[in-house]
């Protein structure tokens, strides 16, 4: 069946997003681990990706933890600096095929702030045909519900959708609708699957 779409994740398949690697040379590593074992960050940033106000959220979970709250603050105040480098190879795959025509999509877990502080910076995300953005949407990976809205918005049936992802558990859910799927390990094997599909030539895809 023809591919019609091509549905990108963002997080560490086109900017790689490691926030304990940001934390590590500030605080050190013995620290950082200690926070994050005592701070469920991770479950912080899932309330923005939901929609929430991203400064009030991060600010009002740092007030809880007076031990942490400068270092928690950082989430928001220097945000930036933890999302990045863009992965050169996934933006030339996304560069190559919208040249081409073929229709791409973004699906993310990103928060509103976020989306809205991250694409003046890296403007390949303002390339796709549609971002999907789970901060707008109300619902983040992997509820079903999100691929559904996809589905309805796009009007594209689920077996005409190939998506990338570097989470299991994202593209399990998508491929529980009959989504085409690949798990995002690095950009090279997402090129062979593109190519795979026809979407792009070898060399088009290096």
């Amino acid at each position: 069946m023809t591919i019609e779409a091509v549905i990108f994740d963002v997080g560490n398949v086109l900017i790689e997003w490691q926030p304990e690697r940001y934390y590590d040379p500030k605080i050190g590593a013995d620290r950082r681990a200690a926070m994050f074992a005592e701070v469920d960050l991770h479950g912080m940033n899932d309330v923005v990706d939901r929609g929430a106000d991203f400064r009030d959220t991060i600010y009002a979970w740092a007030k809880k933890y007076p031990r942490w709250q400068e270092e928690i603050r950082l989430w928001h105040d220097d945000w930036l600096e933890m999302a990045k480098p863009e992965i050169p190879h996934s933006v030339r795959l996304l560069d190559a095929l919208n040249a081409k025509g073929v229709t791409t999509f973004a699906l993310t877990n990103f928060g509103i702030g976020t989306w809205a502080i991250a694409t003046p910076v890296y403007g390949f995300l303002n390339s796709f045909s549609h971002a999907y953005v789970s901060g707008h949407m109300g619902v983040t990976k992997p509820d079903a519900r999100i691929y559904e809205m996809v589905e309805e918005h796009s009007g594209i049936a689920p077996g005409k959708l190939l998506f990338t992802d570097d989470r299991a558990e994202n593209i399990a859910a998508a491929a529980a609708r009959g989504w085409h799927t690949h798990l995002f390990e690095g950009p090279q094997g997402w090129a062979d699957t593109l190519v795979s599909h026809r979407l792009l030539t070898p060399d088009e895809a290096r």
